[in-house]
């Protein structure tokens, strides 16, 4: 499960999530990770160990097909990669974005300091989390739902779930997994006041947004000088915008013979 080095993109229409049994944790290993986590909410109070979806496996059943296979855990556990040898096994958080486009290009934030991931760049979304009540599945739509959930709480931009389509599954480091999931166009300008709106809310009450800034790109390149980015940034963008500028230069030779 573990893997390192560039993002991968699998080739997948549709995915099905299924709940593999409990994570198993040795006593000296639980032992390990509670300590690894008190010294990580020490050095950052704002962490919580929340649930997490981790991935356990991934299966082809047919083409087109992923099978996700999954267990429950926390945030905390994540410290196993570190605890763990060299290929062997290790809790992989499965997690959600949203690609958002909008006229000046695709949205991205910036996480702010009272997140896991402070100063860093990535797509509107978060860790998937377990179903919270009895006999409600994790599928697909949920994880649609999510996504449409964490777009609104990041951005302020509004999304119904059945408006987003998945667009990318991707594999990172140590095997986590990446649902991505493709939004109506926006205007950027109503993007950016229900952003100023949601960061006026979080002032009022006294405290951090997500998200504490938004940037705009139309490719890979813009990203340069906005500073660290989770993995998945760079290839994830420049995967949206290949065929958006196909289509440019498209109308380009379209308008450069006369529109004939």
């Amino acid at each position: 499960m573990t893997t390192r080095g560039p993002v991968e993109f699998l080739d997948v229409r549709r995915v099905r999530l299924v709940e593999a049994g409990s994570l198993r944790v040795t006593p000296e290993e639980q032992q390990a990770v509670d300590r690894l986590w008190a010294q990580a909410v020490a050095g950052n109070p704002h962490l919580f160990d929340g649930p997490l979806v981790a991935c356990t496996g991934l299966h082809r059943p047919r083409p087109g097909v992923l099978e996700l296979r999954w267990v429950r855990a926390t945030y905390r556990h994540r410290a196993l990669r570190l605890l763990r040898a060299p290929g062997s096994w290790v809790p992989s958080p499965v997690f959600v974005t949203v690609l958002q486009p909008t006229d000046e290009g695709l949205v991205v934030g910036r996480g702010s300091a009272t997140t896991a991931g402070p100063g860093r760049w990535g797509l509107p979304g978060g860790s998937a989390e377990p179903p919270g009540t009895a006999g409600l599945p994790l599928d697909e739509a949920a994880l649609r739902r999510h996504a449409a959930r964490e777009l609104a709480e990041e951005t302020g931009a509004g999304a119904e779930p059945g408006g987003l389509t998945l667009h990318a599954v991707t594999r990172g480091e140590y095997g986590k997994v990446g649902l991505h999931f493709l939004a109506p166009r926006l205007p950027a300008a109503l993007v950016r006041s229900r952003h100023r709106g949601l960061l006026a809310a979080h002032a009022a009450r006294g405290d951090e947004p997500e998200l504490d800034r938004l940037a705009f790109v139309r490719s890979a390149a813009e990203l340069h000088g906005l500073g660290p980015q989770a993995d998945y940034v760079p290839q994830l963008v420049a995967r949206w915008a290949a065929p958006q500028r196909a289509g440019e230069g498209q109308l380009r030779n379209f308008l450069g013979r006369g529109g004939a």
